[in-house]
């Protein structure tokens, strides 16, 4: 029997969380039973394009020229009904909540008898997203034939209204690639810092807190710069090193001057060799006042770094508090200072929490969170497929 073919659909191939989870998952696709296709609407954000065609993927960008950027191509709604008339895919599985809409006010568009099934996964809060974009969510949300949160928190924001009979909603935590997290031997690690350390130009002494995550208000990295001043009060030395790109990277940069930081704060723009940097740092702390559940939490778990996180969206799920690392509430950037003031304060602290969340993270490897998706993709398709 042939692959049956399946389209992932999102909005853009940049190198967000949410993007980088499809490269991972083809590496883990069952090849032998899907064809996966990916299709994206904004032609600008298309960093990850090229991983996904080294792993074979086909890749359909719906909007226009790459040189048309600020906006989508209103036209892509019509290359995407084109795309499912020809395609023939069995089913369609959509990541971003403007593609999906779409995708299911199109379905009925590939012929009669060939509408695909729908998956969708919600990567966010509803909350988060802008009010015509929730209502065109509402209106259609109940088209999907099965929908994969990436957190029970996120799982927990779909309305109760806008839901179906179980097992219509499911779970999955999408996790790292624990085959690209390096060895967790004393020798490799000390290697891969060293190594790391020289790429980013740091002492190889100094105490570095990294955090990785796109420049945007709902990641509050302005909250990470305050407490990163507040932290440099008692550890003079330490560093901050900001990994992702973004519209506020400017006002960041302007923010870290006037808090005195221009020489401790090193914001290295969006970067794709986001693993093999993670090794740089002693700890790793996210500032977010949003989220689903960042990949750059569980890849960070996965190198074997102790975390100081918000108490928002997933990361309560993944992170317990005094096990792995530390929660803070979100915004309070004396509560953050002090939780990093107190992994900072203690090597021993941290490389307890560092061995917890390297073994915890073997909960979420991205090869089985991958198979739990293609369950979901066998069970819709087997039904269609029953007289």
């Amino acid at each position: 029997m042939s692959p049956q073919r399946v389209l992932w659909l999102t909005k853009g191939l940049g190198r967000g969380g949410a993007e980088q989870l499809l490269v991972t998952c083809a590496r883990h696709a069952d090849r032998t039973r899907y064809r996966i296709e990916v299709a994206y609407v904004l032609p600008w954000k298309d960093a990850l394009a090229p991983a996904l065609r080294e792993q074979g993927v086909p890749v359909h960008c719906l909007g226009g020229p790459p040189e048309r950027t600020g906006r989508a191509d209103p036209r892509w709604p019509l290359r995407l009904r084109a795309l499912l008339r020809e395609g023939r895919f069995a089913l369609v599985h959509s990541h971003m909540p403007v593609p999906a809409v779409a995708a299911r006010l199109l379905a009925g568009a590939a012929g009669p008898g060939r509408r695909p099934a729908l998956v969708h996964t919600e990567h966010n809060l509803w909350e988060r997203y802008r009010r015509p974009t929730r209502w065109a969510n509402a209106l259609t949300y109940r088209r999907n034939d099965a929908v994969i949160a990436v957190s029970h928190a996120v799982a927990g924001a779909v309305p109760p209204g806008r839901r179906r009979p179980e097992p219509w909603l499911s779970v999955v935590h999408h996790g790292p690639d624990l085959a690209l997290a390096g060895s967790g031997e004393p020798a490799a690690r000390a290697a891969a810092r060293a190594a790391a350390r020289a790429e980013l130009g740091l002492p190889d002494k100094a105490l570095v807190v990294g955090s990785v995550a796109n420049l945007t208000a709902k990641k509050d990295q302005a909250t990470l710069l305050a407490a990163h001043a507040l932290l440099r009060r008692s550890r003079t030395g330490a560093r901050l090193v900001v990994v992702g790109g973004g519209p506020l990277e400017g006002r960041l940069r302007e923010r870290a001057a006037a808090l005195g930081l221009t020489d401790a704060v090193l914001l290295t723009g969006s970067r794709a060799d986001v693993p093999d940097l993670l090794p740089a740092f002693d700890l790793f702390a996210l500032s977010s006042r949003q989220e689903g559940l960042p990949v750059a939490l569980m890849e960070a778990m996965a190198a074997g770094l102790p975390a100081v996180v918000t108490r928002v969206g997933g990361m309560p799920e993944v992170l317990d508090h005094g096990v792995q690392g530390l929660l803070v509430p979100p915004g309070d950037p004396v509560r953050l200072a002090a939780a990093l003031e107190r992994l900072t304060g203690s090597p021993e602290l941290r490389e307890r929490f560092g061995r917890a969340a390297r073994e915890r993270a073997r909960d979420f490897d991205a090869a089985g969170a991958q198979r739990t998706v293609e369950s979901v993709y066998e069970r819709l398709l087997t039904d269609r497929s029953t007289p």
